[in-house]
C-alpha cells in the first residue's frame, strides 16, 4: 500500500504534498526535521491521507493535489480546518 498524504505546518499556515510506502516512517522524518522542506517549519500536523494501490497512483494523485483543480478540492476537502489557519497557502513545491 502506499500513500498520499498532506501536511499542515502550523508556523506557517503552508501545505505540504507528498506520497510514500510507509506513512508512519514518513512522518516520523517530517516531524524530527529530516525533510529538507518542513525542517525549518515545523511542527507540521497530518491534515489529509489516501490510500493507493501502487506507487505510481499514489504519485499521480500527489500530483494531481498540487495542480490547480487539486488545490480546489484540498480547499474545499479541508474548508473547515483551514478556516482556523490564518494563512492556508496551498503551494506547489
Amino acid at each position: 500500500m502506499h500513500y498520499t498524504y498532506v501536511l499542515l505546518s502550523q508556523p506557517d499556515g503552508r501545505i505540504y504534498t507528498g506520497y510514500t510506502a510507509d506513512l508512519r516512517k514518513r512522518l516520523w522524518a517530517h516531524q524530527h526535521g529530516r525533510v529538507r522542506w518542513t525542517a525549518s517549519r515545523r511542527p507540521v500536523r497530518l491534515v489529509y491521507y489516501e490510500a493507493c494501490r501502487s506507487q505510481e497512483d499514489a504519485r499521480r494523485r500527489e500530483g494531481f493535489l498540487k495542480s490547480g483543480k487539486g488545490k480546489r478540492y484540498l480547499r474545499n476537502r479541508l474548508a473547515a480546518h483551514l478556516s482556523s489557519v490564518s494563512r492556508n497557502k496551498l503551494e506547489r513545491h
